[in-house]
This record gives C-alpha cells, sequence and structure tokens, in this order.
C-alpha cells in the first residue's frame, strides 16, 4: 500500500514538474487599429494604430502625434492581421514603407498619388530600397520620397503649377521635337518629370510612348512613380552620380539634392531649400525607425 501510494505521488510530481515547466503560450499580438492620420479627428474613444501600438483617445484630438501628449492612451502592441497596418512592420510586398507609413508621410497628399501605385512601379526597378543593409533600404526610400515631399508639396501637386513655364520645356533641338505640343512637356508627377527629352528618355526606358502621350504621367498613378523612379535611378542630371548610387555607395543624402537641383540648390544657391529636404529627410528616416547618415547637404 505505502509503495503504491509513494509511486503515485511520484507520478503526480512529474506531472506536476511537467505542467510547471511546459513553456508558456506566445499571446498574439491584438489587430492593429487604422493607422493615425493628423488630418483626421478622433473623437474620445477612437482608436488608430501608431509605431505598432494600439492608442485610444481620451478626448477630442487631431495633429496630436499619439505617445508624445496625454490625450492618447496606450492600448498595447499590435499585430498586422485584420484592420490596420502596424506602422513599424514591413509591407507584405517586400517594400520597407509600408502603406500606413506612407500615409503618415503624406497625411494630406493627393489622392492620384497611390500607395499601390508607387509598389506596382517598384518592378521597373528592383535594386531600389533592396540594396545594401536595412539602414540603406530605408535611407534610400526615406531621401526618395522626401526629395519626392519636396517637389510636389508633400504629394499634393500631380503637375507644375505655373503654367507660364510650360512653353519653355520644348527643345526644338532633338531630332523628334514636340509631338504633343510645345506646351506639353511640363512638370509631372513626383519628380515632376520635365522637358520633351527627358519624356523621351523615361518613356523610351519604360517602354511606354511617354513623347507622344506625355499626359500619361499625370493620369496614371504607376506610370507617375515609375518616371519617379526612373530618374532616381537611371539619371544623374546636374550631379556626378544617380540618387540610388549615392544613397548605396554611402554618398549622402546631399548627393541626392545636387543630382536633382545642382547649383540652383546645393552650394549656396538656395540653403532654405536644401535645408528643407534635408527635415524631410530626417523625419521619414525617423519614421522608418533608422537614422539618417552623413553628408546631408550639398
Amino acid at each position: 500500500m505505502i509503495k503504491r501510494v509513494l509511486s503515485l505521488l511520484t507520478a503526480l510530481g512529474a506531472l506536476v514538474a511537467t505542467l510547471v515547466f511546459l513553456p508558456a503560450a506566445t499571446a498574439s499580438a491584438a489587430t492593429c487599429a487604422p493607422a493615425w492620420n493628423s488630418s483626421s479627428v478622433y473623437w474620445g474613444g477612437n482608436s488608430a494604430s501608431y509605431n505598432g501600438h494600439n492608442w485610444s483617445a481620451k478626448w477630442w484630438t487631431q495633429n496630436e502625434k499619439p505617445g508624445t501628449v496625454d490625450v492618447w492612451a496606450d492600448q498595447g502592441t499590435c499585430g498586422t492581421s485584420g484592420g490596420g497596418t502596424d506602422p513599424g512592420l514591413p509591407n507584405p510586398s517586400g517594400f520597407v514603407v509600408s502603406e500606413a507609413q506612407f500615409n503618415q508621410m503624406f497625411p494630406n497628399r493627393n489622392s492620384f498619388y497611390t500607395y499601390s501605385g508607387l509598389t506596382a512601379a517598384l518592378s521597373a526597378y528592383p535594386g531600389f530600397a533592396k540594396t545594401g543593409s536595412d539602414t540603406v533600404k530605408k535611407q534610400e526610400a526615406a531621401a526618395f520620397l522626401a526629395n519626392v515631399s519636396h517637389e510636389t508639396g508633400g504629394l499634393v501637386h500631380i503637375v507644375e503649377q505655373n503654367t507660364a513655364n510650360y512653353p519653355h520645356y520644348c527643345d526644338t533641338s532633338q531630332s523628334y521635337g514636340c509631338p504633343a505640343g510645345q506646351a506639353a512637356y511640363y512638370g509631372r508627377g513626383p519628380i515632376q518629370l520635365s522637358w520633351n527629352f527627358n519624356y523621351k528618355a523615361a518613356g523610351d526606358a519604360l517602354g511606354i510612348d511617354l513623347l507622344g502621350n506625355p499626359w500619361q504621367v499625370e493620369q496614371n498613378a504607376a506610370i507617375a512613380w515609375k518616371t519617379g523612379l526612373w530618374y532616381w535611378n537611371t539619371q544623374s542630371g546636374p550631379g556626378t552620380m544617380t540618387p540610388h548610387n549615392a544613397m548605396v555607395n554611402s554618398a549622402g543624402f546631399g548627393q541626392t539634392i545636387r543630382s536633382i537641383n545642382g547649383s540652383i540648390e546645393c552650394n549656396g544657391g538656395n540653403p532654405a531649400q536644401v535645408q528643407s529636404r534635408i527635415d524631410k529627410y530626417r523625419a521619414f528616416v525617423q519614421i522608418l525607425g533608422t537614422t539618417p547618415g552623413s553628408n546631408l547637404s550639398c
């Protein structure tokens, strides 16, 4: 009888030990609420996600970033299933900027500039934001989007606003001329592509007739983004390297400014504009959770 009790106690002890040392089940992260937007109005009890956390508004708020003011209550970490997209996690497409982060960067953007248009355009230049370390990838994406933001007023403008400039972008010395009309080659899209020779070169590279129909850049979001990526990845402009090479070879953000606007802004040409680009770049790398690197100015 005593042996039977001891055997029972031994078995029970082994069971308890097993139960005690079983690894705790990993709790799944809560579903993310829709991403916080600086232009949206939130009332008490409304939810938003920001930097991988869900937040609940205590009272009416607008343009008050979660985590920086008392109006928001932290509801804990969240994942990417269901409603919103966690701004701190990469997009399933492989792009280092998630849709929530994109929306955070451009809270007042024109609806023309869709995130899906951007991700659809990435296939044209597979090395963009996918070259080097994770830090370099994020820095390049932030650099491109910072310059884009500067060129378009935060992705607000699709076309150049000064219509008086429109007739000036036809270089008649080119053999192919300006078949769409002398005033048809004004700035369009995220990098504000302009001049007949740039439309010709971009169209040839992308397999799209942009010389004959430049309006495609203001009518199709994916084409618009592709023209911006074409310039970024293949053109040195007034600089000495492409913006892509500047970022992946550690030349620094300043060289991307030089490749886009050269002495118009660099070398003291317009220091306020240079600083505006730098400030935007710093803000974007912070959103992406990385550092800006060196050589920010030109």
